[in-house]
């Protein structure tokens, strides 16, 4: 079977149309080249060219053969870019895990940049809790995990990329939706919309301890897993409820957001996870560009 040293001097003296400038263009002497033509043309069993001492010409043979011979070595230049460029991390597949409440805002901002600066690598987005996703991670189902912290696993590496302030959601006609701050001091004799303790742990406790801080025995009517659901419940008048600050992105009609004064804080956090085995050249590029929008580390 021909090789692709074969199909690069046939190009070259199909094009040229003459042995000594292709043999120039290919940076070797005349005779190697000719003996590799004689040598494709035994392969193919077909002879490509008509030789004289002052012409040479591509016989049918040849003149349908050129098109196929640079199919080929497109082909084969393309795949050896793209694997240079897998190798690099300038193309392959990255597989990142999110959790529901960071596709409002920090995941499109995320794409957007990874999309700007890594146009050759495919992007494939998975939404799972976050236990789900530092399971993904373990069995390399997933190269990054965007998840709630803390992350206590040995082979995982991780760093705080976001942290937004929760904020009150409170129906449109609610009294204190009249207000530009609004103190947890005031919310305890309000009905309160909370988290599941078990689909959504993490807001279920920040909840909890941004009201015990302020010293508030919240009335909690319902436990809901997702934040939407949340606000779709605020929309009906069945309680307050403390949410992220993105939440305020999906616009509910009939829901206000207003800032909270508590001296917990009121901080949510995101974390991004990779494993301490990464071999993803992708995803390290990838995770480069996502831990650029992580606060400084003593923030």
């Amino acid at each position: 079977m021909f090789e692709f040293t074969h199909l690069r001097c046939f190009v070259a003296v199909a094009e040229e149309l003459h042995f000594g400038r292709a043999a120039r263009r290919l940076n070797m002497t005349q005779p190697p080249l000719s003996r590799q033509i004689q040598l494709l043309e035994h392969l193919l069993e077909a002879k490509l060219f008509e030789r004289s001492n002052r012409r040479v010409a591509l016989t049918p043979s040849g003149r349908a053969f050129l098109p196929e011979a640079r199919r080929l070595l497109q082909l084969a230049e393309g795949a050896a870019m793209s694997i240079r460029r897998i190798g690099v991390g300038e193309a392959g597949t990255v597989t990142i895990g999110f959790t529901a409440a960071s596709g409002y805002d920090f995941l499109p901002r995320i794409v957007r940049e990874l999309r700007a600066e890594l146009a050759n690598i495919d992007l494939v987005l998975r939404e799972a809790v976050t236990s789900a996703q530092l399971d993904a991670l373990a069995s390399g189902r997933l190269d990054i995990a965007l998840v709630r912290p803390p992350v206590r696993r040995a082979t995982f590496r991780s760093r705080i990329v976001l942290r937004e302030p929760m904020i009150l959601a409170l129906p449109a006609g609610h009294p204190m939706a009249e207000r530009e701050v609004i103190d947890l001091h005031d919310l305890g004799d309000e009905p309160v919309i909370s988290y599941s303790p078990f689909e959504a742990r993490y807001f279920h406790d920040l909840v909890l301890s941004l009201f015990g801080a302020a010293g508030v025995q919240p009335t909690i009517t319902q436990h809901v897993s997702q934040i939407h659901s949340v606000l779709a419940l605020v929309r009906i008048g069945l309680g307050l409820a403390l949410v992220p600050e993105a939440a305020a992105k999906l616009r509910f009609d009939g829901v206000v957001h207003r800032p909270i004064r508590s001296p917990g804080g009121g901080m949510a956090q995101l974390a991004a996870v990779w494993r301490t085995d990464q071999e993803n050249p992708a995803a390290e590029r990838a995770l480069e560009v996502i831990l650029r929008q992580a606060p400084p580390l003593d923030g």
